[in-house]
């Protein structure tokens, strides 16, 4: 079988890189050949009034967010580890909280922002006072689309949040509950297959953000097991094959903070001993031969 392993067309990231070497030298000692691959060759293309493939490929892990591609690889019947819808839920935000209200996950108050076309708009006042009666200070707002903590921002009054929220006017973007029991530290659940199978808890004492890139250290942790299935039943709901679930412990009730399709495992490799990529290439093995032998 021939797959790729897609990473962004601009990546900067040597992490991402790392991250897609480790998942070919995995892939390869199961017998499944996968190159690297950047985005922006024009895998796909509509050509003659259909989706065209430019080569010949079995499956793909699809390390980038770029819905288009994703969509019209599965078209030409590619597999793609993780499915495109799996990928546009978890890379907007807003979407994720969504899909997985109501499906007994505990997640943060919530509130999506209207979107704005026009660049001379102003954010009125009593929106501002909406937004502050409903989730209370400090609350959360962060833009729709993101990684690695950025354009996420801690507001503690309304004078910052009325000045944030003309910032990111533009922009898809929600307003969301502080969950403050453990600033700067949360749970980075690994899901491969619908089971966890590593558990990493980040800290960062210099920044309300735990994210690794934001300067947070990832140590080994263990769990009660209602985190694992609050992240078990985040991947079980959105259908993703691998999965990042971040929890906050809010008094010792997991609250999902976000999930991430193309998560980082370096990390957690190192400081879990886990062989994350191991057990993803081997769902990435078991899934293609029972699709062969369907």
């Amino acid at each position: 079988m021939q797959g790729i392993i897609l990473v962004n067309a601009y990546i900067r990231s040597e992490g991402a890189l790392r991250q897609a070497e480790r998942m070919k030298e995995e892939l390869s000692a199961r017998g499944l050949n996968a190159r690297v691959e950047k985005n922006g060759r024009f895998l796909c293309r509509v050509e003659e009034s259909r989706v065209a493939l430019a080569e010949k490929l079995d499956f793909c892990v699809y390390l980038d967010k770029d819905k288009y591609l994703s969509r019209m690889l599965e078209r030409c019947g590619v597999r793609l580890f993780d499915s495109a819808e799996a990928i546009e839920l978890c890379d907007d935000k807003m979407l994720t909280y969504i899909a997985l209200a109501g499906g007994g996950v505990n997640l943060p108050d919530t509130l999506p922002a209207p979107l704005c076309y026009y660049a001379d708009a102003k954010v009125r006042e009593e929106y501002v006072k909406e937004i502050g009666a409903a989730l209370g200070y400090p609350l959360i707002v962060k833009k729709s689309f993101g990684s690695w903590g950025m354009d996420v921002e801690l507001i503690q009054n309304e004078r910052e949040l009325a000045e944030t929220a003309e910032k990111f006017r533009m922009s898809p973007h929600l307003y969301q509950k502080y969950i403050s029991a453990h600033k700067g530290e949360d749970y980075r659940v690994i899901v491969v297959g619908g089971k966890a199978i590593a558990v990493m808890k980040r800290e960062n004492p210099r920044d309300f953000r735990s994210n690794i890139e934001c300067g947070g250290r990832g140590s080994r942790a263990e769990v009660p097991a209602e985190f694992l299935a609050q992240a078990e039943r985040c991947a079980e709901i959105l259908g993703l094959d691998y999965c990042g679930v971040d929890i906050l412990d809010a008094g010792g009730t997991p609250v999902v903070c976000e999930v991430n399709s193309n998560a980082f495992f370096n990390e957690a490799e190192k400081v879990t001993g886990v062989n994350i990529a191991g057990a993803y290439a081997e769902h990435v093995r078991c899934a293609l031969e029972c699709t062969k032998n369907e």
